[in-house]
């Protein structure tokens, strides 16, 4: 075995370990998503599908998994409005609004009563500035598995948060993406990969596979 694959395993001990899904919501990789081209890319490119099987996998092995959700209040109280990106959000046809199906989490994506929606109304990142981090310590997390989108924008700040925080960061590269697509490419090998241990759902799964089945 590889010192690389001796670190995974160590890295996804399930008594440790954390799942986060970001923005994995109806309005935003559903069919009716606000960002149509980045619910296309998630689809295509089958990392929404891969995101589905972690979770099924953190489940099976228990691992701890957090669905983090970006909404707004319908009256935008609290809203971030300092950004280009909050602007144009303001204006989609499909708004994230609170209690809405569009702040559910998107099919396939499983979600048991042991999982914890965490729910941001400001902000690029799903960690700061949220319940996430006080969550992750008090579960006795020590490494944090990055899905989801964007890989644009809030992948990176979901991953520097958590290494900025102490945590060891896993970012399986084909259960994130990106518009354009191939940019999910770009930002791995340029940036997540410096400071995440980049990897595979498939990799991901047979450790958590060969743990749970005592090899």
């Amino acid at each position: 075995m590889s010192s690389g694959a001796a670190r995974l395993i160590e890295q996804l001990d399930p008594a440790s370990t954390v799942l986060l899904t970001v923005e994995c919501q109806r309005g935003v990789v559903g069919p009716d998503s606000a960002l149509p081209e980045l619910a296309d890319a998630a689809r295509t490119s089958g990392a929404l599908a891969r995101v589905a099987r972690l979770v099924a996998a953190a489940h099976d092995t228990g691992v701890q998994v957090l669905h983090a959700v970006a909404e707004r209040r319908p009256d935008g109280r609290g809203a971030s409005h300092n950004a280009r990106l909050f602007r144009a959000a303001e204006r989609l046809p499909v708004q994230q609004l609170t209690g809405s199906t569009a702040v559910r989490v998107a099919d396939p994506i499983p979600v048991s009563e042991d999982d914890l929606v965490v729910r941001r109304l400001h902000g690029l990142s799903p960690v700061a500035g949220t319940e996430v981090d006080a969550l992750l310590r008090n579960f006795g997390c020590r490494t944090l598995v990055v899905t989801g989108v964007s890989a644009n924008v809030a992948i990176p700040n979901a991953v520097f948060d958590a290494v900025n925080l102490g945590y060891t960061a896993v970012v399986p590269a084909d259960a994130i993406a990106a518009v354009p697509a191939d940019y999910t490419t770009a930002m791995v090998r340029n940036t997540l990969a410096l400071v995440a241990t980049v990897t595979t759902t498939d990799d991901v799964l047979a450790i958590w596979r060969g743990l749970r089945d005592g090899r």
